[in-house]
């Protein structure tokens, strides 16, 4: 019985021997010829050409007519799409949110775009002595929240935009102080944001707390989460370089991976 699960286990060779010529294909992002796919696959080149041919037969693989190179296929593109459906940003955040927590020992939080702005869905509570009173469904400001300044940083679209807009103007009246001033401070902080690759509020939403949130990418470069952690003034630390950022910065390049970001956000254009 042990030897049976063991051969089980094993699964098909030749399989996981043909997958390498996909491997190679896919990482050079280009068309290649016969000798240079075997070559990256470490096989010989007649072994490289039969598995190319079946390949071709599923339409995993095509081959261009007049220069003879291989490329990926249409169900290759097919299984890549089906597969990048499948991503749901919320369901993945769960292992990444709680590694995050147990290593900074803060409260942390994942947030997306919803319908009335930036949504928390998921928190995972570090159980420190004050509590940190935030829902699963709170919508927070863009413009004094570390979360709604992450996507007014890194987010995009008109509704953004317009949302923006109505907290200046009543960031404006509150204050006395002219709109295209507080738009100038606020284009101030965002470039800095975006410098940094992370957002940050100090006291500013909930008196005696700091926050630091970080923008989630899927596979378009397109912001579809956020990242944040909230600690007490005086036990979080709130320094640009300060483990607690580069953990979170850490965590954030890990679940837009799993998303399948290839490292270079959309413009987000203005706010």
């Amino acid at each position: 019985m042990v030897t049976r699960v063991a051969n089980e286990r094993q699964g098909i060779q030749s399989i996981e021997v043909g997958f390498r010529l996909l491997d190679v294909l896919a990482k050079h992002n280009r068309p290649m010829m016969l000798r240079d796919l075997a070559k990256g696959a470490g096989m010989a080149a007649a072994k490289a050409h039969r598995y190319l041919v079946s390949f071709m037969r599923i339409g995993i693989v095509e081959q261009d007519p007049s220069s003879g190179r291989y490329d990926l296929g249409a169900y290759a593109l097919a299984l890549g799409l089906s597969g990048l459906g499948r991503l749901d940003p919320v369901r993945l955040a769960g292992p990444v949110l709680d590694a995050l927590c147990e290593e900074i020992h803060e409260t942390v939080a994942l947030a997306v775009w919803g319908t009335h702005g930036a949504t928390i869905v998921r928190i995972v509570d570090a159980g420190n002595p004050v509590t940190i009173t935030l829902r699963p469904g709170s919508v927070l400001p863009l413009l004094n929240s570390a979360t709604g300044q992450a996507f007014a940083a890194f987010g995009r679209g008109p509704f953004l935009k317009k949302l923006v807009d109505s907290e200046l103007q009543a960031q404006a009246s509150a204050s006395k102080i002219a709109v295209t001033t507080c738009r100038r401070q606020l284009e101030k902080n965002l470039t800095e944001f975006r410098t940094r690759g992370l957002s940050r509020a100090t006291g500013s939403l909930t008196p005696g707390i700091n926050g630091f949130s970080v923008p989630v990418y899927d596979f378009n470069g397109q912001m579809v989460a956020s990242i944040t952690a909230l600690g007490t003034v005086g036990d979080f630390d709130a320094e640009w370089d300060s483990p607690t950022a580069h953990a979170m910065l850490t965590a954030a390049r890990s679940l837009s991976e799993r998303l399948g970001f290839g490292g270079i956000p959309a413009d987000n254009g203005e706010t």
